[in-house]
């Protein structure tokens, strides 16, 4: 269902809008949290550890596709907001295109590259075969991982997050089924989790695809929306670069930040399996915890697009301010949960008898969660910028987020060994958020005027 988001109560509309998406994501997660509750219980420590010592490269991938895809939404988010038909449905014929000529060829780059990659991972030889394969599979899957982002984001774009939820839920159900039966009955080991996860992952596509061709008209591509006329070929260029400006920044600004996870696993594998599987329990606890925060960052994004082509800058900062609030006191509850629940949290995912793993994993926990209010102000002022499409300052962010977490990663590991590791993600939070807070503001001060003299 389409939903314009230029009118009503903005925190309302943002709630019920972020809702779904939370939900979604939560299940989203669940493709991975399959792969380690199902590999740590049925294979070992070492088998969750191959999982978890290339996980941050797997999300370095699908980081750039997610920020990739959801800056080309910007674009048909900002052409529906306006009311322009046409210009939504050459949107989404220029992402198709783009998106999938970038993914194969990252695709095959990442395949060829692979063994030098995990090598430089400091991937340690007792898990090495495991891990090879398990990321390997996911690699030649990535097709498959950019046309579910890429129909998901448009149809969030033009106001409908629910769809996607329902998409989700049945694939997680399919993926931890697949998993199972792999794992379990064909003894495929790791390398049957990640083949459970990329057919799970095409089916969502499949069900978008059928949804779309009922359900919206408006999507309805035409052969003529992918063509490029002679007499228009001025116009086609800039949409394209148009995309471009918005898709390869979001795209960059994801990448750096999926690359400071990967140097920091780089530092956790040096410690042993037991650091590495305890981070990676810990990683996979943190992604479901902060699900809200994203969830609010992705409404953000698509609110702030729509009224952005309405020209509704009121209204846009209205919703900012109020989402910050709701952040404020999911953090507090975040850290109050983790606090007192953590160790039982972490005991479901590794089993409650592998005491070491599971205090290292909560210590992690513990601290990170502390800088959580930092984390999710990261995620709302980035996708507003975005929205506005202003993506540079999200991008410098990001580059300072990937610079101080890399050092803090490196110079505290040495100093302090893998407890002072942990200290990274929270003290490049803090310098993001900083960096976001004042470039959004002043952009937001910059619109109200341009538009007031305007009025």
């Amino acid at each position: 269902m389409i939903k314009d988001l230029t009118k009503g109560a903005p925190l309302k509309l943002i709630l019920l809008f972020s809702v779904p998406l939370l939900v979604g994501n939560i299940f989203q997660q669940l493709y991975n949290l399959a792969d380690i509750v199902i590999v740590g219980r049925t294979l070992g420590v070492n088998a969750l550890a191959a999982v978890g010592a290339v996980a941050p490269l797997f999300f370095l991938i699908m980081f750039a596709i997610t920020g990739m895809t959801n800056g080309f939404a910007v674009i048909t988010g900002q052409k529906f907001g306006a009311g322009d038909i046409y210009g939504v449905r050459r949107s989404v014929a220029v992402s198709t295109v783009l998106s999938t000529i970038i993914t194969i060829f990252f695709s095959l780059l990442c395949i060829f590259l692979m063994k030098y990659i995990l090598f430089f991972m400091n991937v340690p030889k007792e898990i090495f075969h495991d891990a090879y394969w398990y990321i390997q599979i996911c690699v030649m899957g990535l097709i498959v991982a950019n046309f579910y982002n890429l129909l998901a984001s448009v149809v969030r774009a033009l106001g409908d997050s629910k769809t996607p939820l329902y998409f989700l839920i049945v694939a997680s159900i399919l993926n931890v089924f697949l998993a199972l039966l792999f794992i379990l009955e064909f003894h495929m080991g790791v390398p049957g989790s990640a083949i459970a996860l990329v057919l799970s992952q095409a089916f969502s596509v499949l069900l978008c695809v059928i949804y779309i061709k009922k359900r919206f008209p408006i999507l309805h591509l035409k052969k003529s929306d992918f063509s490029f006329k002679k007499e228009e070929r001025k116009n086609d260029f800039a949409f394209v670069m148009e995309h471009l400006e918005v898709g390869f920044p979001m795209a960059m600004q994801f990448s750096v930040l999926g690359i400071g996870i990967l140097i920091i696993q780089s530092v956790c594998n040096t410690f042993g399996s037991s650091v590495i599987a305890a981070m990676t329990a810990a990683l996979r606890i943190e992604q479901i915890a902060t699900m809200p925060m994203l969830s609010f960052g992705v409404a953000i994004s698509v609110f702030v697009a729509q009224n952005f082509g309405a020209k509704n800058i009121n209204r846009i900062r209205y919703g900012v301010i109020r989402s910050s609030l709701i952040n404020l006191l999911l953090s507090i509850a975040m850290a109050f949960v983790m606090k007192y629940w953590g160790s039982d949290i972490v005991g479901i995912f590794i089993g409650k008898e592998k005491t070491e793993v599971i205090n290292i994993a909560h210590e992690y926990l513990w601290i990170s969660t502390l800088f959580y209010f930092f984390l999710g102000q990261i995620f709302i002022f980035r996708n507003a910028l975005q929205g506005m499409g202003r993506p540079l300052i999200p991008l410098t962010s990001s580059f300072a987020e990937l610079m101080i977490r890399s050092f803090a990663a490196v110079y505290l590991a040495v100093k302090f060994g893998y407890y002072g590791m942990f200290y990274a993600g929270p003290i490049a939070w803090l310098t993001a958020s900083i960096i976001l807070s004042i470039g959004y503001f002043i952009n937001i001060k910059k619109l109200i005027f341009k538009y007031n003299m305007q009025n």
